[in-house]
């Protein structure tokens, strides 16, 4: 048997060291830095280095980077926490008793390795069980960093940008050829490409956090109970590199115990949707408070978002104009009538889910996205019985799963057929989402459920007056004599003054017929409602001034005051805070 010459051995071991130290760098090359996600950067180079160049690898990260902050400094102590990120080993190698994927690592004090490392250079040991003994640390500490049967190891620091982010080392156990300064360089190469990735996807972690934390900070409370319903939004940024959007939605506490429903939509992701989206929910908040129609909400929304295209195109604002485009729905519940009144700008229609009966898509004529411009909005109204569910949506919940919206609707309507009138709306939102929804969403997503209440007839109280004068003194024997039955006597005083003085005016300046109502809830609401459109204005009446001093009273003793035109008129109203429970 002829046997190969010692030196044809060593060749065609290097030769074959060469080959796998090519491969590695090539495969480096192709798949580090193809991840925004710094768990799975971590893992990739792992998966890079077993089995072929090392029997076991692992990458250590401080703890900032986890979460998208810069690593701290390291300093001559070393004190910078570790947390093991990623580890792999080939067959046959037992990895019990290192250090588990997911655990900090134990403080190492200075010594003659850690120095290197700290300085962001490679640390090549031929011999383990120098290591062992270099590194100083009680034996149960050294078996969580140094594996039995190791007889080689590298480690080197991940170095990017000024900053060292962690450290990966590799040890060979089972490779008999112990590791050499090619292989250290090597291994410091494609660390430096590791690195790069990993500094860059703790970039986008931190961009991501960033976006994500504004956009839910600038969403109301997720839980809020109203008057006129119980209401939970919940929003779900998309899976991936996608992150956080500009989609919202919103709550809003209106005059009469009325709450307004809105749910939108902005283009695009990131900070500039999310900034966007803080604009339009401002706006919407600010127009509500002038207790506008829905229609007429979406048609000053939209002059605003072309005003805002405009300032864009004109070079006056350097921001993008992620508002062009977006669309939203505004709907007015009113818990006395049972009605509500709904517009949209290019959104779908919400869902209602009455008792005892199917879910079903209100039936809505849709207006353009908002910066069209050009077109209205119309209004829709629709019954709603008390207890029923209405859940409205942004469009991803719908068409995350890449096909046909209205397969995705009639999803959506199909998870609610099975809801439970007395399931909290916490839960009835995670069921949609569990059943609608893919794992990873393309696309944000709002979801706003309102469970609706409504006010029983003696709890109201109504009545019209002809556009007599003296029928004011009658007006307030109605109102005392109301407020003597709901036991809210010490209302009397000053829910007497407000009705004479509002009554008379909408008798004197708009004539009749007037309409006087009370609503006792949590609050005391006082209404008086005539067929002019004329505001009323709150001013300062003069020491010579014979009157105008009416509303200024009305606005000094009640809680709050304002006024909002109907189809026919406008409407006064008062509130007044009622001590302890509402009987």
């Amino acid at each position: 048997m002829l046997v190969a010459p010692a030196e044809s051995v060593a060749e065609a071991a290097e030769r074959d060291s060469e080959r796998r130290r090519t491969g590695l760098s090539q495969a480096a090359a192709a798949s580090l830095g193809a991840s925004l996600d710094v768990t799975e950067m971590a893992e990739t180079l792992v998966s890079l280095l077993v089995p072929d160049f090392a029997d076991l690898a692992t990458v250590d990260l401080a703890e900032p980077v986890l979460v998208g902050d810069e690593p701290p400094h390291l300093d001559a102590s070393g004190d910078v926490r570790l947390r093991r990120t990623a580890a792999a080993q080939s067959p046959g190698i037992s990895a019990e008793d290192l250090l588990p994927v997911g655990e900090a690592l134990p403080p190492v004090p200075d010594n003659d390795v850690m120095r290197p490392l700290m300085a962001g250079r490679p640390v090549l040991v031929s011999d383990v069980s120098v290591l062992r003994t270099a590194l100083g640390v009680d034996p149960e500490i050294l078996l969580l960093f140094v594996p039995n049967e190791a007889h080689s190891s590298v480690a080197v620091p991940l170095y990017a940008r000024g900053l060292i982010l962690g450290c990966v080392t590799v040890w060979r156990c089972q490779l008999p050829s112990a590791f050499s300064e090619e292989d250290a360089a090597l291994l410091q190469d494609v660390a430096s490409r590791a690195a790069l990735g990993v500094d860059n996807a703790r970039r986008y972690t931190r961009e991501h956090r960033s976006a994500l934390a504004l956009q839910r900070s600038l969403l109301p409370h997720s839980a809020l109970n109203v008057a006129a319903a119980d209401t939970v939004g919940v929003y779900q940024p998309a899976g991936g590199r996608v992150g956080a959007g500009g989609d919202w939605f919103d709550v809003i506490p209106l005059p009469s115990l009325r709450v307004a429903f809105v749910v939108g939509d902005v283009v695009g992701h990131g900070l500039d949707a999310t900034a966007a989206m803080a604009r339009l929910r401002t706006a919407v908040q600010t127009l509500a408070d002038l207790d506008l129609d829905p229609g007429e909400l979406l048609t000053h929304l939209d002059d605003l978002v072309l005003g805002l295209s405009s300032e864009h195109t004109t070079g006056e604002s350097r921001s993008e104009p992620a508002v062009l485009g977006a669309t939203c729905l505004y709907a007015v519940y009113d818990p006395v009538t049972r009605k509500c009144a709904a517009a949209t700008a290019g959104h779908p229609p919400p869902v209602v889910l009455s008792p005892d009966e199917e879910p079903v898509f209100v039936g809505m004529t849709p207006g353009p996205p908002l910066g069209v411009g050009g077109m209205p909005f119309e209004v829709t109204e629709f019954g709603v019985r008390p207890a029923s569910l209405l859940a409205f949506f942004t469009d991803g919940l719908v068409d995350g799963r890449g096909g046909d919206i209205e397969e995705g609707m009639e999803r959506l309507r199909s998870s609610l057929a099975g809801a439970d009138s007395s399931s909290p709306l916490g839960e009835t939102s995670q069921n949609i989402f569990d059943r609608v929804l893919p794992q990873e969403p393309s696309d944000d997503v709002a979801l706003l459920l309102a469970r609706t209440h409504a006010l029983s007839s003696d709890h109201v109280a109504e009545w019209e007056l002809e556009a007599d004068l003296s029928l004011v003194a009658h007006a307030r024997e109605l109102v005392v004599g109301r407020l003597s039955e709901w036991q809210l006597e010490e209302l009397g005083f000053v829910t007497e003054l407000v009705v004479s003085e509002l009554v008379t005016n909408a008798i004197r300046y708009a004539g009749g017929p007037v309409g006087l109502r009370l609503i006792r809830d949590r609050v005391l609401v006082c209404e008086v409602t005539d067929p002019s459109s004329t505001q009323p204005r709150l001013r300062r009446a003069r020491d010579t001034d014979e009157g105008g001093r009416g509303l200024f009273l009305v606005a000094q003793l009640a809680d709050r005051w304002g006024s909002r035109f109907t189809r026919s008129g406008k409407t006064i109203w008062t509130e007044q805070a009622i001590e302890g429970p509402a009987v």
